[in-house]
């Protein structure tokens, strides 16, 4: 019996989503698409889980689109790439930016193209030293996909986002972490325990109120101040009458540790 596409664990209130296509540096074909959207959508509906980790088994993040895939290895007739992305990349982004919890990606090896983009849809990016993120669409005639064209210049400037799109080059994780393309590097040996502190400590902060703040930043691009402040006030209203604030509030009276419960 062939290993599942996605491994999924549950570590307390925290599920661990892996990648595993170790083979082929967890590249993506249809079936780990499929494997992938279905266990977002399973943790989503888990009130159970309150972070999810996005890792990968092997040697890789993930190396992007798998190009011996049939849907999109060159051939007689020629293929629809928009269609792939149509069917697969856009709704797992989606997924990732609508998910009810944070979502931390664990970040060893490369990630490139897709693989790249993946992990920079997820709120936080952790990587390992020896990590490389790499924009490669540009080295076979692509443009950045993934939601590459929104995310990149939001997160380095228009500036620099051009000439790691443009140029293809690999950037190392401290410099990716420099450029603020990611939240943190740390040592390889590392990334497992401090992922897992991190998303244990997400997993007990108020998660309606983090969701929401992802949900803020987001919108707050095509907004002007004035519509953002009045984004700001509507959540804020929203909020203020969740037992989220009401338990943080008395807990920091009480001189206690808060127990936060509510969840998108």
């Amino acid at each position: 019996m062939s290993e599942p596409n996605v491994l999924s664990i549950d570590e307390g209130a925290v599920r661990w989503l892996t990648l595993n296509r170790p083979g082929s540096l967890n590249s993506f074909n249809a079936e780990l698409h499929d494997a992938l959207l279905g266990e977002l959508d399973r943790a989503a509906a888990d009130t159970a889980v309150r972070c999810v980790v996005l890792a990968a088994a092997g040697r890789a993040f993930c190396a992007g689109q798998d190009l011996a895939d049939p849907a999109v290895a060159p051939g007689a007739e020629p293929k629809d790439l928009g269609a792939v992305v149509a069917r697969f990349y856009k709704p797992l982004v989606e997924r990732l930016h609508a998910m009810p919890v944070p979502v931390v990606a664990a970040v060893q090896g490369v990630a490139a193209g897709a693989g790249a983009n993946l992990a920079l849809n997820c709120d936080v990016v952790v990587a390992a030293r020896s990590a490389s993120f790499i924009q490669a669409f540009a080295k076979i005639g692509l443009v950045p996909d993934t939601g590459g064209t929104w995310l990149l210049p939001r997160l380095v400037g228009r500036a620099r986002a051009l000439g790691l799109a443009m140029l293809g080059d690999r950037v190392a994780a401290a410099e990716a972490e420099r450029l603020g393309l990611i939240w943190s590097c740390v040592e390889d040996s590392a990334l497992h325990d401090t992922v897992q502190r991190l998303a244990q400590q997400l997993a007990g902060m108020p998660t309606a109120a983090l969701v929401a703040t992802r949900h803020a930043f987001d919108a707050a691009q095509g907004l002007s101040l004035s519509e953002a402040l009045d984004a700001e006030a509507r959540l804020q209203g929203t909020l203020g009458n969740a037992h989220d604030y009401l338990e943080g509030v008395a807990a920091f009276g009480a001189k206690r540790a808060p127990r936060f419960t509510d969840r998108c």
